[in-house]
């Protein structure tokens, strides 16, 4: 979490000075906030852009939010902005992808979209794609909506690789065939994919 903090070894001056008010704010801020989403907390552009209530749920497991992963990445994401308040959201979700992937950022392009692979990881029994998939996946997800529920935006940096989670994520439901839920899933994804284009 406290990656990417900066020591300084001069004296500060009047614009430091302000920025560090500024960010004491911040942290106040988020610090009187409830933890977990909640609609009445959010930014109101967020609920302008997402007013689907399926978005703002913190038990329904195909939201966001909803699942003990994606209600941990929002988490993490908060811990993470309280930490870094003029850091590049980039590198949370990084952070986040490295972390749960165990892998390089490097590692998390256009190929993780490959449908014969993705088929062959599901039908792998020596493979956890509910970790190395779901998680991951949706780890992105909650962390780049989470900025937009509390920032009111998602860095345009960032949207390539929301859109990767998001696409992986459409392709992983499609192919499991027998989850009973897979279409309001990919629904939901639809919803969040609409939201990220103009976010």
């Amino acid at each position: 979490m406290n990656f990417l903090k900066k020591i300084f070894g001069k004296k500060e001056t009047e614009n430091e000075v302000s920025k560090s008010l500024e960010e004491k704010e911040f942290n106040q801020n988020f610090d009187e906030e409830s933890y977990g989403i909640e609609k009445e907390n959010s930014h109101q552009r967020a609920i302008e852009l997402i007013p689907e209530e399926f978005f703002w749920s913190g038990i329904d497991e195909l939201a966001p939010f909803g699942s003990d992963e994606g209600d941990t990445a929002l988490s993490e994401f908060r811990e993470w902005r309280k930490n870094n308040p003029n850091a590049e959201t980039y590198e949370c979700l990084k952070w986040t992808i490295e972390g749960v992937s165990e892998q390089n950022m490097s590692f998390y392009n256009e190929k993780i979209l490959n449908r014969t692979k993705i088929k062959e990881r599901i039908s792998d029994e020596n493979f956890d794609d509910q970790q190395f998939i779901f998680t991951v996946d949706i780890s992105v997800i909650a962390t780049g909506f989470g900025q937009l529920v509390d920032e009111g935006k998602i860095d345009l940096k960032n949207k390539p690789i929301i859109q990767l989670a998001i696409d992986r994520q459409k392709i992983w439901a499609e192919l499991s065939e027998h989850w009973e839920h897979r279409n309001e899933y990919t629904e939901n994804l639809n919803v969040l994919e609409r939201a990220l284009k103009v976010a």
